[in-house]
């Protein structure tokens, strides 16, 4: 992709900072074309510290901008999960540590750009789509879930969006959390036999002797004795507790996984974070015929939860469109931020 960079042309990059990586992309002033692209740790402008935000963002940069073109660079825009949207005014906290990060980052590799911007990820999402809509519908599901009503490329109403510890539902963690619980219920006779039970426990790196036999959950006749399950939840809840809570997230592919082997309590979790995040879009009070794009680890083109989704929400009407990640948005509006200001 760094190929055609001894081209005589004015230069701008995208941002798309969010829950598990950070993503830059340098682009064409005059024709938004890709040039270059970087990639680097996870870049939530309320869950990163700010150091730590700095160095992904300028990691990712680095990568993208090669050291000879960063006097080239005309507009910087980035989308940011935890950051407010512009609508919330430069004021809002998660807008003013991703500002401050950034301003950063550039200082620190001498890219000096005219016009620096900052948004919420859910505004570069949604201008990622075929010619850059102003107006329309939103749903980022990834580690967290938001929704949200854009209109002249600002966000006029959200729904969900209250991080790991009050909602996001049907999210990355909310799915992850789900497996962990489930496991746990399994464990200590609650639950349903379920292969989460064995998955999640070697994911944690619990001790082989403490797991469930290899065909738990699987066939009917395998049971789990006593004395492993007490030993499973003495190692498996310190496991969990010793990490931050966001990580359990990274739980979330292991439920994809049992799903698509017919894990009955694997399809009951999807199904319930695809309805949490139905119920997120149907909030907003859609009109039939609106676009809907979506984006997410969840959502993107291919993403586990896009079918049932669709099948959800079709009787709204909806033009449903699912991105890979916000960052041509960012070009987008990185572009029509230096027309605009000229």
């Amino acid at each position: 992709m760094n190929s055609d960079l001894n081209q005589d042309l004015d230069l701008v990059v995208g941002l798309d900072a969010g829950g598990t990586r950070t993503r830059a992309v340098l682009a064409g002033l005059g024709d938004g074309r890709p040039r270059g692209e970087g990639t680097a740790g996870p870049g939530n402008a309320l869950t990163v510290p700010g150091p730590e935000l700095a160095d992904h963002l300028t990691e990712a940069l680095a990568r993208a901008v090669p050291q000879t073109l960063r006097g080239r660079v005309a507009a910087v825009a980035g989308g940011f999960a935890g950051a407010g949207h512009q609508g919330q005014g430069a004021g809002e906290p998660g807008r003013v540590r991703a500002r401050t990060a950034l301003s950063g980052a550039l200082a620190r590799l001498g890219i000096s750009a005219a016009t620096v911007e900052v948004h919420s990820d859910i505004e570069t999402t949604f201008a990622t789509a075929p010619g850059h809509p102003a107006d329309g519908l939103v749903l980022v599901a990834g580690t967290g879930a938001v929704a949200a009503r854009i209109a002249a490329r600002v966000p006029t109403a959200t729904s969900g969006g209250d991080g790991w510890l009050l909602g996001d539902d049907g999210s990355g963690f909310w799915i992850g959390r789900a497996a962990v619980r489930a496991a746990l219920r399994a464990a200590d006779g609650r639950g349903t036999p379920t292969v989460l039970a064995r998955a999640v426990g070697r994911e944690l790196g619990l001790p082989p002797g403490v797991l469930p036999p290899q065909a738990y959950g699987v066939a009917d006749a395998v049971a789990w004795s006593a004395v492993p399950r007490t030993a499973y939840r003495a190692h498996l809840l310190p496991a969990v507790m010793d990490r931050p809570p966001v990580r359990l997230a990274d739980h979330a592919p292991l439920v994809v996984r049992a799903a698509e082997e017919k894990d009955a309590v694997a399809v009951e979790i999807l199904r319930e974070a695809a309805h949490g995040l139905t119920e997120t879009v149907t909030a907003l009070a859609p009109r039939p015929g609106e676009p809907l794009v979506v984006t997410g680890g969840l959502l993107a083109p291919r993403g586990p939860l896009l079918a049932p989704l669709t099948e959800g929400l079709a009787h709204l009407g909806l033009t449903l469109t699912p991105v890979s990640d916000g960052s041509p948005g960012a070009v987008a509006l990185a572009r029509l931020a230096h027309r605009t200001t000229r």
